[in-house]
Protein backbone atom coordinates (compact mmCIF):
# COMPACT_ATOMS: atom_id res chain seq x y z
CA UNK A 1 0.00 0.00 0.00
CA UNK A 2 2.96 2.45 1.04
CA UNK A 3 4.11 1.44 -2.45
CA UNK A 4 1.20 2.70 -4.47
CA UNK A 5 0.49 5.43 -2.25
CA UNK A 6 3.96 6.44 -3.39
CA UNK A 7 3.02 6.11 -7.31
CA UNK A 8 -0.25 8.11 -6.78
CA UNK A 9 1.78 10.95 -5.45
CA UNK A 10 4.64 10.69 -8.04
CA UNK A 11 2.05 10.78 -10.57
CA UNK A 12 0.42 13.70 -9.08
CA UNK A 13 3.75 15.94 -8.48
CA UNK A 14 4.43 15.01 -12.26
CA UNK A 15 1.18 15.91 -13.62
CA UNK A 16 1.59 19.04 -12.02
CA UNK A 17 4.77 19.69 -13.71
CA UNK A 18 4.49 18.32 -16.76
CA UNK A 19 0.21 19.13 -17.88
CA UNK A 20 -0.37 22.83 -19.42
CA UNK A 21 3.69 23.66 -19.26
CA UNK A 22 4.23 25.97 -22.12
CA UNK A 23 7.00 29.09 -23.17
CA UNK A 24 9.55 29.02 -20.73
CA UNK A 25 10.31 25.74 -19.57
CA UNK A 26 12.81 26.78 -16.63
CA UNK A 27 10.94 29.39 -15.32
CA UNK A 28 7.67 27.54 -15.10
CA UNK A 29 9.30 24.28 -14.04
CA UNK A 30 11.05 26.71 -11.17
CA UNK A 31 7.44 28.17 -10.04
CA UNK A 32 5.83 24.66 -10.07
CA UNK A 33 8.69 23.27 -8.50
CA UNK A 34 8.63 25.98 -5.41
CA UNK A 35 4.68 25.44 -5.18
CA UNK A 36 5.28 21.60 -5.11
CA UNK A 37 7.81 21.80 -1.91
CA UNK A 38 5.63 23.79 -0.28
CA UNK A 39 2.67 21.26 -0.39
CA UNK A 40 4.94 18.58 0.47
CA UNK A 41 6.07 20.36 3.89
CA UNK A 42 2.55 21.37 4.62
CA UNK A 43 1.52 18.15 3.57
CA UNK A 44 3.67 16.50 5.86
CA UNK A 45 3.65 18.92 8.41
CA UNK A 46 -0.41 18.29 8.70
CA UNK A 47 -0.61 14.53 8.27
CA UNK A 48 1.80 13.81 11.02
CA UNK A 49 0.33 16.35 13.59
CA UNK A 50 -2.76 15.06 13.01
CA UNK A 51 -2.25 10.93 13.33
CA UNK A 52 0.32 11.96 16.54
CA UNK A 53 -2.51 14.10 17.95
CA UNK A 54 -5.09 11.54 17.71
CA UNK A 55 -3.19 8.43 18.89
CA UNK A 56 -2.29 10.84 22.61
CA UNK A 57 -5.88 11.54 22.70
CA UNK A 58 -7.18 8.10 21.76
CA UNK A 59 -9.75 9.80 19.59
CA UNK A 60 -10.17 9.62 15.70
CA UNK A 61 -12.16 12.18 14.65
CA UNK A 62 -10.49 14.96 16.68
CA UNK A 63 -7.21 16.84 15.31
CA UNK A 64 -5.13 19.71 16.62
CA UNK A 65 -7.19 22.05 15.16
CA UNK A 66 -9.43 22.13 18.16
CA UNK A 67 -6.77 23.39 20.09
CA UNK A 68 -7.29 26.76 18.41
CA UNK A 69 -4.28 27.05 16.59
CA UNK A 70 -6.29 28.12 13.17
CA UNK A 71 -8.66 30.45 15.22
CA UNK A 72 -4.37 32.53 16.68
CA UNK A 73 -3.83 32.53 13.22
CA UNK A 74 -6.77 34.45 12.20
CA UNK A 75 -6.71 36.62 15.11
CA UNK A 76 -3.19 38.04 14.49
CA UNK A 77 -4.05 38.45 10.90
CA UNK A 78 -6.97 40.34 11.91
CA UNK A 79 -5.49 42.48 14.72
CA UNK A 80 -2.79 43.42 12.39
CA UNK A 81 -5.37 44.88 9.86
CA UNK A 82 -7.53 45.83 12.44
CA UNK A 83 -5.02 48.00 14.54
CA UNK A 84 -2.67 48.92 11.57
CA UNK A 85 -4.51 48.76 7.92
CA UNK A 86 -4.82 46.18 5.64
CA UNK A 87 -1.48 48.20 3.91
CA UNK A 88 0.91 47.41 6.81
CA UNK A 89 -0.66 42.92 6.04
CA UNK A 90 0.42 43.29 2.79
CA UNK A 91 3.59 45.15 2.98
CA UNK A 92 4.68 43.20 5.92
CA UNK A 93 8.13 41.58 5.83
CA UNK A 94 7.34 38.31 5.55
CA UNK A 95 9.75 36.35 7.52
CA UNK A 96 9.19 38.62 10.68
CA UNK A 97 5.34 37.98 10.05
CA UNK A 98 6.06 33.86 9.80
CA UNK A 99 8.26 34.21 13.14
CA UNK A 100 5.93 35.80 15.24
CA UNK A 101 2.65 33.98 14.25
CA UNK A 102 4.79 30.77 15.00
CA UNK A 103 6.34 32.43 18.29
CA UNK A 104 2.80 33.02 19.23
CA UNK A 105 0.92 29.50 18.63
CA UNK A 106 3.99 27.92 20.25
CA UNK A 107 4.01 29.98 22.92
CA UNK A 108 0.35 29.21 23.43
CA UNK A 109 0.30 26.11 23.42
CA UNK A 110 3.36 25.23 25.55
CA UNK A 111 1.54 27.63 28.34
CA UNK A 112 -1.36 25.36 27.68
CA UNK A 113 0.18 21.86 27.93
CA UNK A 114 2.55 22.90 31.08
CA UNK A 115 -0.53 24.51 33.06
CA UNK A 116 -3.46 21.70 32.27
CA UNK A 117 -0.85 18.78 31.26
CA UNK A 118 2.28 19.12 33.55
CA UNK A 119 3.39 17.88 36.05
CA UNK A 120 0.19 18.32 37.96
CA UNK A 121 -1.04 15.69 35.29
CA UNK A 122 -4.56 16.24 34.63
CA UNK A 123 -6.84 14.56 31.97
CA UNK A 124 -6.08 15.09 28.59
CA UNK A 125 -9.48 16.10 27.88
CA UNK A 126 -9.13 19.35 30.31
CA UNK A 127 -6.70 19.96 27.71
CA UNK A 128 -8.85 19.63 24.75
CA UNK A 129 -11.74 21.23 26.19
CA UNK A 130 -9.51 24.04 27.02
CA UNK A 131 -8.22 24.52 23.74
CA UNK A 132 -12.01 24.53 22.09
CA UNK A 133 -12.86 27.20 24.82
CA UNK A 134 -9.99 29.28 23.78
CA UNK A 135 -10.50 28.40 20.19
CA UNK A 136 -14.24 30.04 20.45
CA UNK A 137 -12.82 33.13 22.13
CA UNK A 138 -10.19 33.48 19.76
CA UNK A 139 -12.79 33.18 16.61
CA UNK A 140 -15.11 35.68 18.59
CA UNK A 141 -12.70 38.28 19.21
CA UNK A 142 -11.87 37.83 15.54
CA UNK A 143 -15.28 38.36 14.38
CA UNK A 144 -15.62 41.16 16.33
CA UNK A 145 -12.62 43.26 15.24
CA UNK A 146 -13.53 42.39 11.65
CA UNK A 147 -16.68 43.96 11.71
CA UNK A 148 -14.68 47.39 13.13
CA UNK A 149 -12.01 47.25 10.06
CA UNK A 150 -13.03 49.33 7.20
CA UNK A 151 -14.70 47.35 4.12
CA UNK A 152 -11.51 47.63 1.95
CA UNK A 153 -9.37 46.41 4.41
CA UNK A 154 -11.95 43.66 5.51
CA UNK A 155 -11.10 42.07 1.76
CA UNK A 156 -7.69 42.08 1.98
CA UNK A 157 -7.66 39.94 5.29
CA UNK A 158 -10.36 37.57 3.50
CA UNK A 159 -8.07 36.92 0.96
CA UNK A 160 -5.08 36.42 3.74
CA UNK A 161 -7.34 33.58 5.74
CA UNK A 162 -7.34 31.18 3.22
CA UNK A 163 -4.19 28.75 2.57
CA UNK A 164 -3.01 29.79 -0.29
CA UNK A 165 0.41 28.18 -1.85
CA UNK A 166 1.60 30.39 -4.85
CA UNK A 167 3.31 32.93 -3.16
CA UNK A 168 6.00 31.41 -0.63
CA UNK A 169 8.85 32.69 0.78
CA UNK A 170 11.98 30.63 -0.45
CA UNK A 171 13.76 31.24 2.94
CA UNK A 172 10.69 30.74 4.78
CA UNK A 173 10.17 27.62 2.89
CA UNK A 174 13.62 26.21 3.64
CA UNK A 175 13.27 26.77 7.26
CA UNK A 176 9.82 25.13 7.40
CA UNK A 177 11.26 22.18 5.19
CA UNK A 178 14.21 21.88 8.17
CA UNK A 179 11.26 21.73 10.97
CA UNK A 180 9.60 19.33 9.58
CA UNK A 181 12.01 17.49 8.54
CA UNK A 182 13.78 17.25 12.14
CA UNK A 183 9.94 16.95 13.76
CA UNK A 184 9.21 13.81 11.48
CA UNK A 185 12.90 12.38 11.90
CA UNK A 186 12.21 12.58 16.00
CA UNK A 187 8.89 11.02 15.13
CA UNK A 188 9.92 8.11 13.20
CA UNK A 189 12.29 7.32 16.29
CA UNK A 190 9.65 7.43 18.57
CA UNK A 191 7.02 5.60 16.38
CA UNK A 192 7.06 1.71 18.29
CA UNK A 193 6.77 3.47 21.45
CA UNK A 194 3.76 5.64 20.02
CA UNK A 195 2.04 2.13 19.27
CA UNK A 196 2.28 1.56 22.91
CA UNK A 197 1.00 4.73 23.67
CA UNK A 198 -2.40 4.20 21.56
CA UNK A 199 -2.96 0.87 23.50
CA UNK A 200 -3.92 3.70 26.39
CA UNK A 201 -2.42 4.86 29.49
CA UNK A 202 -2.58 2.37 31.20
CA UNK A 203 -1.61 -0.31 29.23
CA UNK A 204 1.64 2.09 28.25
CA UNK A 205 2.44 2.17 32.08
CA UNK A 206 2.04 -1.09 32.55
CA UNK A 207 4.54 -2.20 29.16
CA UNK A 208 7.17 0.45 30.75
CA UNK A 209 6.64 3.48 28.88
CA UNK A 210 6.45 6.79 30.74
CA UNK A 211 3.04 7.84 29.42
CA UNK A 212 2.90 11.40 30.44
CA UNK A 213 6.68 12.05 29.04
CA UNK A 214 6.07 10.77 25.90
CA UNK A 215 2.64 12.76 25.19
CA UNK A 216 4.20 16.03 26.71
CA UNK A 217 6.64 15.62 24.09
CA UNK A 218 4.57 14.78 21.44
CA UNK A 219 2.19 17.59 21.63
CA UNK A 220 5.09 19.85 21.77
CA UNK A 221 6.00 18.66 18.63
CA UNK A 222 2.40 18.68 17.40
CA UNK A 223 2.34 22.62 18.16
CA UNK A 224 5.71 23.11 16.04
CA UNK A 225 4.41 21.16 13.03
CA UNK A 226 1.20 22.96 13.17
CA UNK A 227 2.45 26.38 13.67
CA UNK A 228 4.72 26.32 11.03
CA UNK A 229 2.23 25.20 8.11
CA UNK A 230 -0.50 27.40 9.43
CA UNK A 231 2.01 30.29 9.44
CA UNK A 232 3.30 29.20 6.06
CA UNK A 233 0.30 28.80 3.96
CA UNK A 234 -2.90 29.75 6.21
CA UNK A 235 -5.36 27.30 7.83
CA UNK A 236 -6.29 24.04 5.88
CA UNK A 237 -8.67 22.53 8.65
CA UNK A 238 -9.94 18.97 7.61
CA UNK A 239 -7.18 17.78 5.82
CA UNK A 240 -5.14 16.54 8.78
CA UNK A 241 -8.67 14.56 9.56
CA UNK A 242 -8.93 13.55 5.95
CA UNK A 243 -5.73 11.67 5.32
CA UNK A 244 -5.19 10.20 9.13
CA UNK A 245 -8.73 8.21 8.58
CA UNK A 246 -7.94 7.27 5.44
CA UNK A 247 -4.30 6.10 5.97
CA UNK A 248 -5.44 3.71 8.91
CA UNK A 249 -8.05 1.95 6.42
CA UNK A 250 -6.00 1.44 3.64
CA UNK A 251 -2.92 0.47 5.26
CA UNK A 252 -5.23 -1.62 8.00
CA UNK A 253 -2.80 -0.59 10.23
CA UNK A 254 -2.35 1.52 13.79
CA UNK A 255 1.46 1.17 13.57
CA UNK A 256 3.23 4.55 13.13
CA UNK A 257 5.89 3.41 10.99
CA UNK A 258 3.38 2.72 8.31
CA UNK A 259 0.05 4.67 9.41
CA UNK A 260 2.53 7.95 9.34
CA UNK A 261 3.98 8.09 6.16
CA UNK A 262 1.01 6.57 4.73
CA UNK A 263 -0.73 9.89 5.88
CA UNK A 264 1.93 12.34 4.66
CA UNK A 265 1.95 10.70 1.32
CA UNK A 266 -2.20 11.11 0.82
CA UNK A 267 -1.56 14.41 1.79
CA UNK A 268 0.64 15.11 -0.74
CA UNK A 269 -1.17 13.47 -3.11
CA UNK A 270 -4.48 15.48 -1.94
CA UNK A 271 -2.81 18.99 -2.19
CA UNK A 272 -1.14 18.62 -5.33
CA UNK A 273 -3.57 16.68 -7.30
CA UNK A 274 -6.11 19.18 -5.95
CA UNK A 275 -4.19 22.33 -7.02
CA UNK A 276 -3.68 20.55 -10.51
CA UNK A 277 -7.49 19.80 -10.71
CA UNK A 278 -7.68 23.86 -9.34
CA UNK A 279 -5.93 25.22 -11.61
CA UNK A 280 -6.83 23.39 -14.90
CA UNK A 281 -10.60 22.92 -14.16
CA UNK A 282 -11.61 25.59 -12.47
CA UNK A 283 -8.93 28.54 -13.39
CA UNK A 284 -8.12 29.42 -9.47
CA UNK A 285 -11.59 30.89 -8.95
CA UNK A 286 -11.99 29.36 -5.66
CA UNK A 287 -9.10 28.80 -3.05
CA UNK A 288 -7.60 25.06 -2.77
CA UNK A 289 -8.35 24.93 1.53
CA UNK A 290 -12.68 25.53 0.25
CA UNK A 291 -12.49 22.41 -1.86
CA UNK A 292 -10.53 20.35 0.74
CA UNK A 293 -12.88 21.66 4.01
CA UNK A 294 -16.22 20.58 2.23
CA UNK A 295 -14.75 17.76 1.27
CA UNK A 296 -13.40 16.65 5.05
CA UNK A 297 -16.06 18.23 6.29
CA UNK A 298 -18.74 15.63 4.60
CA UNK A 299 -16.16 13.26 5.82
CA UNK A 300 -15.76 13.96 9.12
CA UNK A 301 -20.20 13.86 9.12
CA UNK A 302 -19.35 10.54 8.07
CA UNK A 303 -17.21 9.34 10.51
CA UNK A 304 -19.37 10.97 13.36
CA UNK A 305 -22.11 8.94 12.04
CA UNK A 306 -20.31 5.62 11.73
CA UNK A 307 -18.96 6.02 14.56
CA UNK A 308 -22.69 6.53 16.62
CA UNK A 309 -23.72 3.37 14.60
CA UNK A 310 -20.78 0.81 16.74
Amino acid sequence: MLAVLTLLAVAAVAGFCLIGLAGNWEYALGLRARKIATMIVVGTAVACSSVLFQTVTGNRVLTPGVMGFDQLFVLIQTLIVFLFGALALSSADPRLLFAGQVAAMVLFAGALYRRLFGHGGRDLYVLVLAGVVFGTLFGSLSSLASRLINPNDFVVLQDSLFASFNQVDPDLLALSALLVAAAAAWTARLAPRLDVVALGRDHALNLGVHHARVVNRVLVVVAVLVSVSTALVGPVTFLGLLVASLARQLTGTFRHGTVLPAAALLAVTVLVGGQLVLERMFTMDTALSVIINFVGGVYFIALLIRESRR
